[in-house]
């Protein structure tokens, strides 16, 4: 009779596997919870230390690290030598390992957890006995993702699992096993506040894409284990994301993560806003993001921070979208969306990445950094202009300095009433995005007279103070640092620009 050893923190249909697995003949070996929940399910169970002969200890730390486990799992069933040393200690081989780890990267994740709670939800049996199985998968079939269960009872069902089969499954194991111990490495790191000296980066491949930012360019989508992230998201109708859409899509789920509970949208091209708003619901915040850029919206990714409803979507039934994203959608809405047969429908949790790592690319390595995350603190900010904004500029200047966080750098976005109202991004001199800023706001209609700006990073000449005076604009917000600062200031002055430095800038490159 074939044993399958089975110890499971996440115990989503373990017992249909077990079930499963009787049905076809086999005995079940099960730990403490796992095989309760399993006798619970009407599953037949032999508990571990019925076959250790020792019972668990410390509190469930000291279970399954027995020769009685770890030998009926590493055991080569070619060799005579290593069957002749079962049966001399009479241990019964393993066939098939279903183990998932104690959730270490839920835990870290939940506000307030304490050291205690971390260290204890680090599991040492799971990947001790996921690795013996691994490493001996020509004979132990080590499965450690919990919808591949009905895949593997197919597999049984077909015959003898073939080799290259066994090899996926043990390949899935040590990555999993290995993001697992880096993801314990960089909380241990986190306690010193350094970052780590070492990074291992395991990932899964969540789907092949059809082809790269330009066909001809293989690409897939790899996630990682972080929470609220990439493996989160889940596409409710429409054509296949492309890469490109990925990228638009998590840039402007960022985007509208800045504003917490406040209903925002993001309208994003070639991941930069070309508008950007908050409202008193989602569709009013479509309508004014809309309105920075109408015409950039066009083939645009659109973003919310809250649950789009029917209003949302019928607002945005006239104008053609890439892929509008959301944490949530109600049923009425998916039901307007559904008209348009090609519009990509994505749900993916808004996160302000506190906490994560931020990972670029280079030729043999990667540039590592703390997620970008604004300070919404005001303590640093201070008037260095002989005027003091008023009530409404100091509304102005606090969205502008959001939302000019998320544009491409160099960076100046214009802004009234709770949102964009002209955006220059990515532009080779600051002077140069003020005026894009200043030529997109009027192309789009707006009047700049009376409006506040926001620069990404401090101006190096008073040249961009002039061109956003003779605009009207009449309230300035910038991080400051310029070695020309006074001139900078000066030029403020002589417009009678309200002009505040918050000592940080926000580059975006």
């Amino acid at each position: 009779m074939p044993r399958a050893l089975i110890s499971v923190s996440d115990k989503r249909g373990i017992v249909g596997f077990a079930t499963g697995l009787v049905s076809r003949g086999w005995q079940i070996v099960s730990t403490g919870g796992t095989a309760a929940a399993l006798r619970e399910g009407g599953v037949p169970v032999t508990a571990v230390d019925a076959i250790t002969g020792f019972p668990e200890i410390l509190d469930g730390r000291v279970k399954t690290l027995h020769p009685a486990i770890h030998a009926g799992l590493l055991a080569r069933r070619d060799q005579p030598a290593h069957m002749a040393a079962l049966g001399a200690n009479k241990i019964e081989p393993f066939d098939l390992v279903a183990v998932n780890l104690y959730p270490f990267h839920a835990t870290i994740a939940r506000p307030g957890v304490t050291f205690e709670d971390a260290i204890e939800n680090i599991d040492i049996g799971g990947p001790s006995m996921l690795r013996s199985a691994a490493k001996n998968h020509e004979s132990v079939l080590a499965v450690v993702d919990p919808t591949d269960y009905r895949a593997v009872l197919e597999l049984l069902d077909a015959g003898p699992v073939p080799a290259e089969v066994r090899r996926d499954f043990a390949a899935k194991v040590f990555a999993h096993t290995s993001e697992y111990d880096a993801a314990i490495a960089r909380f241990l790191t986190s306690e010193h506040n350094e970052l780590p000296g070492r990074i291992t980066l395991a990932m899964e491949r969540q789907q092949l894409l059809r082809y790269g930012e330009n066909p001809g360019q293989r690409a897939a989508l790899y996630v990682t284990e972080e929470p609220r992230g990439m493996r989160d998201l889940a596409q409710r109708q429409g054509k296949e994301l492309s890469f490109n859409n990925l990228l638009d899509l998590d840039a402007a789920m960022i985007a509208v993560s800045r504003w917490g509970a406040t209903p925002a949208c993001a309208v994003i091209k070639h991941t930069t806003p070309c508008g950007i708003a908050i409202g008193g619901s989602a569709a009013e915040a479509f309508e004014r993001a809309r309105s920075t850029d109408p015409m950039s919206a066009f083939g645009s990714v659109v973003a919310f921070n809250t649950v789009v409803d029917q209003a949302t979507a019928t607002a945005m039934a006239d104008l053609f979208v890439e892929v509008v994203v959301a944490p949530a959608f109600q049923e009425e809405a998916l039901a307007t969306f559904a008209r348009k047969k090609n519009l990509r429908v994505v749900e993916l949790p808004a996160a302000d990445g506190v906490g994560q790592l931020d990972y670029k690319r280079v030729r043999g390595g990667f540039l590592v950094q703390d997620m970008f995350v604004p300070d919404p603190s005001e303590a640093a900010w201070t008037v260095v202009s002989g005027r003091s904004p008023d009530e409404r500029e100091w509304n102005d200047l606090r969205f502008a300095w959001l939302a000019v966080a998320s544009v491409k750098s160099n960076a100046i976005l214009l802004a009234r009433d709770g949102r964009a109202i002209g955006i220059g991004a990515g532009q080779m001199s600051r002077v140069d995005a003020s005026f894009l800023a200043v030529h997109k706001a009027r192309e789009a209609g707006h009047s700049t007279s009376g409006a506040a700006l926001a620069s990404d990073a401090f101006f190096p000449f008073p040249d961009g103070v002039e061109q956003a005076a003779e605009a009207g604009i009449t309230a300035i917000i910038q991080p400051g640092g310029s070695v020309r600062d006074a001139d900078v200031v000066a030029a403020a002055d002589s417009a009678g620009i309200a002009m505040v430095f918050t000592g940080s800038r926000q580059f975006r490159h």
